[in-house]
């Protein structure tokens, strides 16, 4: 693999203008919102007025995703991307403009009025927010990009939260001022950094609006549930904002009560938003700059680890009240309450930055808008049913906080195990992350230039081990639909990875005639569906570590493709270093797979550009997969 880094992005035109745009709007809103509390607390409202806008607040900026999503969504696909993120945050001077005279004449109507027509100005902007960034990033920058995203979001939240409870404690009786000074000062810089953003073309200029909202609102729901995986992916996000608006709803109480001072609210707060910042910033390393979905699983449930811990840490109250933050960090037991709170951020960033990868990359980008519109239609409702739930359980059931944790990580736990049966994809892709990435240091050449973002591609590779085909779908950013010999398809443990990934089992005609006709009829039917389907020519492991002369298959599959009019691209990849792996043929005699002398091994995939010819012969694809693995056997 390269030395590429995400943060590369950040010096660049086609990212850091929209990424500082979406922070600024995160800072803003909270800014915006927590000013709002600040000024109730300044001038000491009655108990009554503070509920009521506790109630109001959520509910009034929610409410424009259930009513304006579908409209969003429609616009967001028809519009010029850079247009529409110049037309919201113009928006939002004018909203901010509002809002600061809702400050500064302390009208609380006001400020309310302003509170729905920011969450209007999201509703419009989030699915921009998320489908432009396969147009402006290439696929292996995807898991980066969603990472940055994520990470200056939980970032921005915080911060804004704290300088907007700052203002009033700070300033006093100029924090009306400050206040609306700050939230349109904010408003103006995003809509100049917004036109700095490069054009990016709309996903489907041709669409016509529909502006019934009822109808529109349905039809992306349907649209953000025709496909599986995606669907699920779907589902993931929202139960990831399940999970935080449940917990982070908890943490006033939490720090009041069990952590001993409301004023470590903001420090339970900040170690949450730094993990989630961390653990997204993480998923690039770990994917290898593919769209792994290994991780979620791995997030899942390291979600569901903390959150137990965090219940055994303080199951009770804390054992001294009014705790400043130094006296709280060297308190027994302090640690360790940090130290789950950081966990259980950074295994959500694990787990939500490669699903919106995977939305993004799997849907149509003429659909994509409207499909995040209709994640954030379910997103809003798995939001208020969880501010509903944390509410429920503690007053008619009498919880405790540290329940309601215990509890949320034994739902975690169930809703991560269905997903993952509903898709077993996702465990698939984690237990053939955790093996390729224990066993081996994998480099990449070419793999995210050479293999077709989408449509579909025959790749062509050597065969050296048992190995191989696991290696190959780690390092392919799309799933694979490997051709393997029906014997290796029934290894022990390995056949339910296959058989998850749909490899396609095939024998020799003198084995089993019928089996290689149903395996050519499914090669014949992945590829006129547009997926990637994966071979090894040679038919078998080389017992040499040469590569062997490639069987005639591989022209079959192509006469047959164009038969069916169809000039599929085929891909020639070469492993590199497998011949000395304990999973080769090297002297394992009597069948005996050899000790490995050394873990970790550097082990290399390289691709050569895709030839598009249905009459390209096995010969020249042999030739150019000896040119590519050259002497590195």
């Amino acid at each position: 693999m390269s030395g590429h880094s995400q943060f590369t992005l950040l010096r660049e035109r086609r990212f850091l203008p929209y990424f500082s745009v979406q922070a600024l709007g995160a800072f803003n809103d909270n800014v915006y919102r927590q000013s709002i509390i600040g000024m109730l607390l300044y001038m000491a409202v009655a108990s009554e007025q503070m509920t009521l806008y506790a109630n109001l607040a959520p509910a009034l900026f929610i409410l424009p995703y259930f009513l304006f999503s579908g409209l969003a969504g429609q616009v967001a696909e028809k519009l010029e991307k850079q247009k529409l993120i110049v037309i919201t945050t113009t928006m939002e001077i004018a909203i901010m403009s509002v809002a600061a005279i809702g400050f500064l004449m302390q009208n609380m109507p006001v400020l309310l009025v302003a509170l729905f027509l920011t969450g209007t100005q999201s509703t419009l902007f989030g699915p921009v927010k998320y489908s432009i960034l396969p147009s402006v990033l290439r696929p292996e920058e995807l898991t980066g990009g969603n990472g940055l995203v994520e990470m200056g979001t939980s970032i921005s939240i915080l911060l804004g939260m704290v300088y907007g409870g700052l203002v009033f404690q700070v300033f006093g009786e100029h924090g009306f001022q400050v206040a609306a000074a700050s939230i349109v000062l904010l408003a103006i810089t995003g809509n100049v950094l917004a036109r700095r953003i490069p054009k990016v073309d709309a996903g489907a200029p041709e669409l016509a609006i529909n502006w019934n909202p009822t109808p529109e609102t349905i039809a992306v729901w349907k649209l953000a549930r025709k496909q599986l995986a995606v669907r699920n992916a779907i589902l993931g996000v929202s139960w990831f904002w399940f999970v935080g608006t449940m917990l982070t709803a908890q943490l006033p109480g939490y720090a009041d009560i069990n952590l001993g001072s409301k004023n470590l609210y903001i420090l339970a707060l900040g170690l949450f938003s730094v993990g989630v910042g961390v653990g997204s910033l993480l998923c690039e390393k770990l994917s290898g700059r593919i769209v792994e979905i290994g991780l979620v699983p791995l997030g899942a449930f390291g979600v569901s680890a903390f959150l137990l811990d965090l219940y055994f840490a303080r199951p009770g109250a804390a054992l001294q009240a009014g705790l400043s933050l130094s006296e709280f960090v060297r308190a027994p037991g302090s640690l360790r309450i940090m130290f789950d709170l950081v966990g259980i951020g950074l295994f959500t960033g694990l787990f939500v930055v490669p699903l919106f990868a995977l939305i993004q990359s799997r849907t149509p980008k003429g659909e994509l808008a409207r499909v995040i519109a209709g994640l954030n239609i379910q997103n809003s409702l798995f939001i208020v049913s969880a501010a509903i739930i944390g509410i429920a359980v503690q007053r008619f059931l009498g919880w405790t906080i540290p329940q309601v944790f215990l509890a949320l990580a034994i739902a975690n736990t169930l809703v991560a195990i269905w997903i993952f049966t509903i898709v077993p994809e996702f465990l698939m892709r984690l237990v053939s992350w955790v093996l390729v990435r224990a066993l081996y240091r994998l480099e990449l050449h070419g793999i995210e230039k050479h293999v077709p973002d989408e449509g579909p591609a025959l790749v062509v590779c050597n065969h050296v081990s048992y190995m191989d085909a696991l290696i190959l779908a780690a390092s392919i950013p799309r799933p694979v639909r490997f051709v393997m010999y029906y014997r290796i398809f029934d290894i022990p443990v390995m056949r339910w990875i296959f058989r998850t990934a749909k490899a396609i089992p095939i024998a020799s005609p003198k084995e089993d005639a019928a089996l290689m006709q149903r395996a050519f009829d499914q090669i014949d039917a992945a590829l006129a569906d547009g997926q990637i389907v994966g071979i090894f020519p040679e038919g078998a492991l080389t017992k040499d570590g040469e590569i062997a002369k490639f069987k005639s298959g591989v022209e079959k599959i192509l006469e047959r493709a164009a038969a069916r009019g169809q000039v599929v691209p085929v891909v020639p990849m070469a492993l590199r270093g497998m011949w000395r792996s304990m999973w080769s043929r090297q002297d394992s005699r009597l069948g005996r797979m050899r000790v490995p002398r050394r873990f970790r091994a550097h082990i290399g995939v390289v691709a050569d550009a895709p030839i598009h010819d249905a009459h390209a012969t096995a010969e020249q694809l042999e030739a150019k997969v000896r040119t590519l693995r050259g002497d590195a056997a």
